[in-house]
């Protein structure tokens, strides 16, 4: 085929933020014929059932200390209940907002957009659910990932991260099994909004892979603030109070003490949306639990194919899909062949404190070669104030050769707007001198990450 034979120049399957960022920067800036296929919610897993709506009821469940809090600076505030109904009406409005947001920046692109699954039939065709076929000269799958259960009875009646923003009322207490960063993100946010919060994870310690005395202490802050974390912990079964699978769930954990709880939040991984798809059949290669294998170039075993964000399974964030769609318009489009730099990408955990990361761990840099750690924990000037236990820790990573600092970790309120910061000099390759030549911004927490002089051990 030619290109004027093509129903457009590119087909895009998912309406997520790396799927639509693509789609109308090809379209708006390269002239391209675009078309996309979404067979749900425009804006994806991080407008409609992830980053956003958890942000802000992360937003909501940080006013459960206000009153306290501010009583120790002289305000006399009055608490009253959280009130998830009217939360969650703001809520959907805020989603129902932003999707039309997605959807009018396609349209003012010129994107065509079909509210259908897709399925790929050749290299050049898409099958949609509604019957009819479109040609492209290049396909972009970026549908995106879902949560999973695991494979034990009744998991079904288990709820998964999706399934929280749709809540009709806040159980009294709630199961939480798993320990990465949704999970633990979740056990914070409904434990501030008064929920009873137990959590299960079957390893030594939460959030593995990142930095052990960031997760450490994190771990900590969690347990201080009442949720009920046990570790080396996993469930055995789980059985409804009633035969029609109502009522609260008998859960029996591998410590052997059965509990009821009202709700069972499995947070135990995600998989990337490439089933059914036609892509085995097509010739593009799956690898572990069916993330599509593509080169540096986001191009799949197949050349009119790419794939990019959690369906390649590779950082899976929201910016780093955005990044990749980008250079992938910018390759095929652009005639610039751009690869995605995935090295030093900052990122944030929004638990209570949170904790923000960039670079290299301690344990992995150790591996490495020789470094140096400098790292402070202390009590922030507004909790001590106002007599909270709560502590923060401010850390450096660095090589003792070349000097260059290789990993930053701050577990502090608001460390994911910080670490947006430190993550610009990581990427710069800034030197421990040249932090320590930057002058302190006095008094915050963050002129610690300038101040440390002396490195608090070697390795």
């Amino acid at each position: 085929m030619a290109k004027n034979e093509f129903d457009y120049d590119l087909f895009v399957i998912g309406g997520g933020s790396g799927g639509v960022r693509a789609a109308r920067v090809a379209a708006g800036e390269h002239d391209a014929k675009v078309g996309l296929a979404e067979e749900d919610r425009y804006g994806g897993t991080c407008v409609i059932r992830g980053c956003v709506p958890k942000k802000l009821m992360v937003f909501a469940s940080g006013y459960a200390d206000v009153v306290d809090e501010a009583k120790c600076f002289g305000w006399d505030l009055k608490a009253g209940p959280f009130d998830w109904h009217d939360f969650k009406g703001r809520l959907n409005t805020e989603l129902d907002r932003l999707e039309g947001v997605y959807r009018k920046l396609l349209k003012n692109s010129g994107v065509d957009t079909f509210d259908a699954r897709a399925r790929i039939k050749d290299p050049h065709t898409v099958a949609l659910s509604d019957g009819t076929e479109k040609t492209a000269k290049h396909i972009l799958i970026a549908s995106g990932g879902r949560p999973v259960r695991p494979e034990i009875e009744n998991a079904e009646l288990g709820l998964v991260s999706d399934d929280l923003f749709h809540l009709e009322k806040l159980p009294k207490s709630i199961l939480i099994i798993g320990g990465g960063y949704i999970a633990c993100e979740f056990a914070c946010i409904l434990n501030g909004l008064g929920v009873e919060v137990t959590q299960y994870y079957r390893g030594a310690q939460i959030l593995r892979g990142f930095d052990d005395e960031a997760r450490g202490m994190v771990a900590e802050m969690m347990q201080e603030k009442g949720i009920d974390l046990h570790l080396g912990t996993n469930i055995l079964e789980m059985s409804p109070s009633h035969e029609d699978g109502s009522g609260p769930m008998k859960v029996k954990p591998t410590n052997g003490t059965e509990k009821m709880f009202d709700q069972v939040l499995f947070a135990t991984g995600r998989r990337p949306n490439s089933d059914d798809m036609g892509l085995e059949e097509l010739g593009v290669k799956l690898g572990r639990s069916g993330a599509i294998e593509v080169d540096e170039y986001s191009q799949t075993a197949v050349p009119s194919v790419y794939a990019i964000g959690d369906v390649t399974n590779r950082i899976n964030l929201t910016p780093v899909a955005i990044r990749e769609g980008m250079a992938f318009v910018e390759t095929v489009f652009g005639g610039n062949p751009t690869p995605v730099d995935h090295d030093l990408v900052p990122s944030a955990i929004f638990t209570q404190p949170e904790m923000g990361t960039v670079g290299l761990s301690e344990e992995a840099a150790r591996e490495a070669g020789p470094i140096e750690v400098y790292a402070t924990s202390f009590k922030p000037m507004q909790g001590a104030f106002a007599g909270k236990a709560d502590r923060v820790l401010m850390k450096l990573i660095v090589c003792a050769e070349t000097r260059v600092v290789l990993g930053c970790h701050i577990v502090a309120p608001n460390a994911g707007e910080l670490i947006q910061m430190v993550g610009i000099a990581l990427k710069m390759g800034a030197t421990k001198e040249q932090f320590d030549a930057t002058f302190a911004v006095h008094p915050t927490m963050s002129e610690e990450l300038v101040t440390m002089r002396n490195p608090t051990r070697t390795a």
